[in-house]
């Protein structure tokens, strides 16, 4: 993309507040009018390949036919009706489906509108558990560092306390147990330590498996989330697998869990659950954890509902990705898109200041020791023709599982050349 298209497709930021955006300092925004596959179409008529799936959501890329003819199908049959008393078939199809899809006995799906709004769904039932079976003050969390869970208020105060993005709210946020991840002896007996501690103040462990997303794209092992389950079980403590980020393929495992072969309490889905077509999201408990609201006490209902929750457009939508996880090769796909990452992002390892290169699924990083000039690393991809969003202390890929092979490059080829450029400027 020329600079003048570059200036051409950007205008001064209108009324709007973006997301993780110091408004005083934003500069002008690339603003989109269509999509399709893995492209975005932006105002002047120039593309970037998007390079981060709309944040990990656009697995199938943009405008796929079949959930575009299931959601255009259901908008003219019924767009949404409240679920409170009521029902309907996609909501109904779509939670046997991931009940059979998921693991072991995660059988009981309750649906929401958003990632955060899952977990906090799941914070609540692991409180609420322990309640309705006659034991109290078990109602804070295990969580670990690095890990971000969301930005409501319940989700902040599992994220990372010190690194994370929500520091600023010390003080107000409950305060829960954080640990490091126990991926060595010392750190193992610390975990082991805390679980038997504390054990009658936990409600339960939360843990994003394999990938911690938002927390800089840092990876562990199955083995590391064995051990985090077994732990939590020998200690009679609820597991709650963050699969916002990770659940549909995108560490090259349907879900993350399948990894390590475990089956955590409850589960939380959003992202790609409608392949990015519709805010969705699913909280999935276990029978046991289900079987602690069955009850004739009114009082122990789960007193949770969102107005929106398992909107049929959406439960459309993700009816219709399933669909497409069944029929056409996504992970097959994921393992192409790995291979490719491990071989093409390779040359940005040993250049000055880059810290790691590092690739799980679909999904490549490559760690700098800074993040310097952030607004000049975006607009060096976009240059290049690449919507992606640096954080932290990285550049990333996660692109959607369709891309070919030549777009791929393409991606790789720019950021390895974005890093050695910061590498030339920043480098030491």
């Amino acid at each position: 993309m020329s600079e003048r298209q570059l200036r051409l497709s950007m205008e001064p930021p209108p009324s709007l507040w973006r997301p993780y955006t110091q408004m005083k300092l934003a500069g002008p925004t690339p603003k989109v009018r269509a999509t399709e596959g893995v492209r975005l179409e932006l105002e002047d008529g120039s593309h970037l390949i998007d390079g981060i799936s709309s944040w990990w959501t656009a697995c199938h890329g943009y405008n796929h036919p079949h959930i575009q003819g299931a959601v255009a199908d259901q908008l003219a049959r019924m767009p949404h009706v409240m679920f409170g008393g009521l029902s309907h078939e996609p909501a109904e199809r779509l939670a046997r489906r991931l009940a059979k899809l998921l693991p072991g006995d995660l059988d009981h799906v309750f649906f929401s509108d958003s990632g955060s709004v899952a977990v906090e769904v799941a914070m609540k039932m692991a409180v609420q558990y322990w309640l309705n079976r006659g034991v109290k003050g078990r109602h804070r969390f295990v969580s670990f560092r690095d890990g971000y869970h969301g930005d409501t208020l319940g989700a902040m105060s599992v994220t990372d306390p010190d690194g994370g993005m929500h520091r600023h709210f010390a003080g107000y946020l409950p305060q829960q147990f954080v640990a490091d991840l126990p991926t060595d002896l010392d750190r193992i007996a610390r975990l082991e330590t805390l679980l038997a501690r504390h054990r009658d103040a936990i409600a339960g462990v939360i843990v994003e498996p394999l990938v911690q997303g938002a927390g800089g794209m840092k990876f562990h092992d199955g083995d590391t989330l064995r051990r985090i389950a077994n732990a939590a079980a020998r200690h009679g403590h609820l597991l709650i697998a963050d699969e916002i980020m990770t659940g549909f393929g995108r560490t090259g495992r349907m879900f993350a869990c399948d990894e390590a072969d475990i089956v955590p309490d409850i589960m939380c889905l959003s992202k790609a659950l409608t392949g990015g077509t519709i805010a969705l999201a699913a909280t999935v408990a276990r029978r046991h954890v289900f079987d602690a609201f069955w009850s004739d006490d009114p009082a122990a209902a789960l007193m949770h509902g969102p107005t929106f929750m398992a909107n049929p457009l959406a439960c459309a939508a993700a009816n219709a990705s399933l669909d497409l996880f069944e029929t056409e090769p996504r992970l097959a796909q994921v393992r192409t898109i790995e291979t490719a990452l491990r071989q093409e992002l390779e040359p940005a390892r040993g250049l000055p200041g880059i810290v790691d290169v590092r690739v799980q699924g679909a999904i490549g990083v490559i760690q700098l020791t800074a993040l310097n000039d952030a607004g000049w690393l975006r607009r060096r991809f976009i240059e290049f023709g690449v919507w992606a969003r640096p954080f932290g202390d990285i550049l990333y890929l996660a692109p959607p599982f369709v891309i070919g092979a030549e777009d791929l490059t393409h991606l790789t080829r720019t950021m390895v050349t974005v890093a050695r450029e910061w590498s030339e400027r920043h480098g030491t």
